[in-house]
């Protein structure tokens, strides 16, 4: 007879008498067999019929997902109930509420004895409170069937019993490893049936798995293993671009970008001990430590150091050499400092300038005090053979200073030519000098001018009627106020004249409108003064253009040093008898520091392929009417020429100082990324292409000197360096001397 049309009297009985005896021995309140068994036939059968309703909703992806996730129930049931029947219950209950109802009416009746299962899978859903849904005989073997009511949703917790998929043959697979720690520790199989996990990175083991091994030792062994790279980001935050980002605060990166701070700004060190400062990074995050300005001097020194270490590799790695500039000056403390600056240029064949040192020059200040300073300094940075030039003022003492600094680097078999191009004088200080022999000569056509200035410069009250003038006048660009030169600069004395003379009209406005006005030109003077700006404005135009440190200069030489003595020469006849004056003594000035033009320099001019020998022998024949004269200038320019190539020659490997022709060049580009038999292959093509070359007798500078110029029409804003650059496969021999030459500073700006 089945369970559902009810059991005989007898085997009620039996029952009845068998669950007596359980209580009474304080056992677990189970089915005994009998009535199991006629159970289980039942659930059976009706989970046949089940498995047919289910069928429909197992392709919905919350049912599949409970489907794959469901386990064992517990170790009880295990016992009683397969696991496939386990399972496809579990899957029954996460069906959707409205069809519980008609999964509950087919099953059969429960039986009368106590029930393993929190929820009975025989109860309609209905019917189940939800304190009976959390209700549990035991808490290790239970299902947690928990209802949202607003999403009516349903969720199946199954409790994974680990001893329960020993015994399951397979049938169960074991769950995934979720936790983050399994990304730095690996799990491997111990003995005795302990699992262990090891560090990835110290290979460190310890226990885990179960309940009695967790991860938080795992979590204090990542914490202070020194093999791996861990931090715990803690607290994530949004921030103002809508990215996830860490709320901790990374100590050594605060104080680094503090240091970093510090030293751009040029504050003192103080300014982190400040209270407003304080509080204010309080505010902003009271994660954040503040520090000493003991610490930061701590801090930027170890910046420094580490810069430096950085500079110092690059210095002494690339195969180009370096150009020096250095300025000695004296503080208003009395106090002498001396500036070291390296030029050159980079593997991206772009201009670098760094400081290299910038200290104390204690006294004296002699040539062989100063020299064997900066001698200690290209040794502290290891770049005492690779030096290539160096530029200074006409100060007397560093022409001194450069005669004991040649004399210690030939000693080291460290300059080129024997040091024969190694001293660069300042170009801007010599202009400088040139210009203001010539502005004694026009100080008293410049003193009214200069007063006037001074006079409207001196009081709050005369610049403010000063304004009201402008404003009547109108008409006037006011972009540019009033400037007061300084006795030192003589652009600064063009800059004067130059604003003065827009303010013209508002000048002679103010005559009426101010009493104590009494310095107000003449029209011959403002004349006069308009000339003097006008001859000037080429000088103040070369001296910006060479002074500049972000790109090279030294082809720039020669051109313009050339206009300037053509302009003396025009003007040395000039009509304004003021001008004529100027340039007289102008040429003079000229002629002891630039009659003979700075061979090294010439180079650089030469190196520019707008300009070349051609262009070079026209700036001689325009300043030089002997012809004869002007082809031995030449002549010793091009001789000195091949000498530094031929010692580039030497001095680098024979095989790359062979040239290329632009076939070769061309086919360099297409298979740059050749490797193996094909690049066996192009290096034998271009040794073919250099021994036909080397034939016919000719060099690298031969076959660049040959090469028609290009035009300066259309190469007006030719990026030199990125010329040669390009040309680096036809001549690199010729390649790097023009980097070296093309590094030279023609002035110490950089320095100053």
């Amino acid at each position: 007879m089945s369970f559902a049309g009810g059991a005989t009297a007898n085997e009620a009985q039996r029952e009845d008498e068998w669950r007596r005896d359980e209580e009474e021995r304080g056992k677990p309140k189970i089915l005994n067999p009998i009535s199991h068994r006629r159970h289980h036939s039942e659930i059976d059968s009706s989970l046949r019929l089940l498995d047919r309703i289910a069928a429909a909703y197992l392709h919905s992806s919350i049912a599949a997902a409970y489907l794959h996730s469901s386990t064992v129930v517990s170790r009880q049931a295990h016992t009683l109930q397969p696991a496939s029947t386990c399972r496809r219950i579990a899957a029954y209950l996460v069906l959707a509420q409205s069809h519980a109802s008609l999964i509950s009416a087919r099953l059969p009746a429960p039986p009368r004895g106590p029930c393993l299962w929190s929820v009975p899978p025989w109860s309609r859903t209905s019917d189940i409170s939800p304190r009976a849904l959390s209700a549990s005989t035991s808490p290790r073997s239970r299902i947690d069937f928990v209802m949202d009511s607003t999403s009516q949703k349903q969720t199946v917790i199954l409790d994974d019993e680990l001893e329960s998929a020993k015994h399951d043959k397979g049938s169960i697979k074991r769950s995934k490893e979720t936790s983050d720690i399994w990304v730095y520790f690996k799990k491997i199989k111990g003995v005795d049936s302990i699992d262990k996990a090891e560090c990835i990175g110290c290979k460190k083991q310890y226990k885990c798995g179960g309940k009695q091994y967790g991860t938080s030792t795992l979590w204090r062994h990542l914490k202070i293993c020194d093999k791996l790279k861990f931090n715990d980001v803690g607290q994530m935050v949004l921030d103002q671009d809508g990215k996830m980002r860490s709320k901790k605060i990374n100590q050594k990166l605060s104080r680094e970008l503090l240091a970093c701070a510090i030293i751009r700004h040029d504050l003192p060190f103080s300014f982190v001990e400040y209270d407003g400062i304080r509080t204010w990074m309080k505010y902003i995050n009271p994660d954040v430590a503040c520090i000493s300005r003991n610490t930061l001097v701590s801090d930027i020194n170890r910046i420094y150091l580490k810069e430096k270490e950085k500079l110092k590799y690059v210095l002494t790695t690339i195969q180009n050499r370096v150009c020096l500039t250095s300025d000695l000056w004296t503080a208003c403390t009395s106090e002498g400092y001396i500036c070291l600056t390296a030029h050159f240029v980079d593997n991206d064949w772009k201009l670098n300038s760094k400081i290299l040192s910038f200290s104390h020059m204690p006294p004296p200040h002699s040539g062989v005090e100063l020299a064997a300073k900066l001698f200690e300094y290209l040794k502290e940075w290891g770049i005492e053979k690779k030096v290539f030039s160096l530029t200074l003022d006409n100060a007397s003492s560093n022409d001194n200073m450069q005669v004991h600094l040649k004399e210690q680097l030939s000693l080291h078999d460290s300059l080129l030519c024997d040091g024969e191009f190694f001293h660069v004088r300042c170009s801007a200080h010599i202009l400088n000098l040139i210009v203001q022999e010539g502005l004694k000569v026009a100080t008293v056509a410049l003193n009214k001018i200069r007063e006037l200035v001074k006079y409207v410069k001196g009081s709050e009250t005369r610049m403010k009627k000063f304004g009201e003038c402008v404003q009547a006048v109108g008409n006037i660009d006011t972009s540019i106020g009033l400037r007061l030169d300084v006795s030192t600069r003589w652009n600064s004395t063009y800059l004067m004249l130059d604003s003065a003379i827009k303010y013209k009209k508002a000048f002679a406005s103010l005559q009426f409108n101010d009493k104590n006005y009494k310095y107000c030109p003449s029209s011959e003077e403002w004349k006069r003064g308009e000339k003097i700006c006008e001859f000037l404005e080429p000088f103040y135009d070369t001296t910006n253009l060479i002074s500049g440190s972000s790109y090279p200069t030294s082809n720039l030489f020669f051109m313009q040093v050339w206009k300037i003595e053509v302009l003396l020469k025009e003007n040395l006849s000039n009509e304004d008898e003021v001008i004529s004056c100027m340039c007289k003594k102008m040429m003079e000035k000229f002629d002891k520091y630039w009659t003979q033009y700075s061979m090294v320099l010439a180079f650089g001019a030469i190196l520019d392929p707008r300009i070349k020998l051609s262009m070079l022998e026209f700036f001689y024949s325009k300043v030089e009417s002997d012809a004869l004269k002007c082809q031995k200038k030449m002549d010793l320019v091009k001789t000195k020429l091949y000498k530094l190539f031929d010692q580039y020659s030497n001095t680098n490997n024979t095989s790359s100082s062979q040239p290329q022709s632009s076939t070769t060049h061309t086919l360099s580009q297409s298979v740059g990324g050749v490797k193996g038999k094909n690049k066996r292959i192009f290096d034998e093509m271009m040794a073919y292409e250099s021994q036909t070359i080397t034939s016919a007798g000719k060099s690298q500078l031969d076959l660049y000197l040959e090469e028609p110029k290009l035009e300066f029409a259309y190469y007006q804003d030719l990026d030199i360096l990125e010329h040669w650059k390009n040309q680096k496969h036809r001549y690199p021999t010729l390649a790097l001397m023009a980097c070296d030459v093309l590094a030279i500073p023609i002035t110490t700006v950089a320095s100053e």
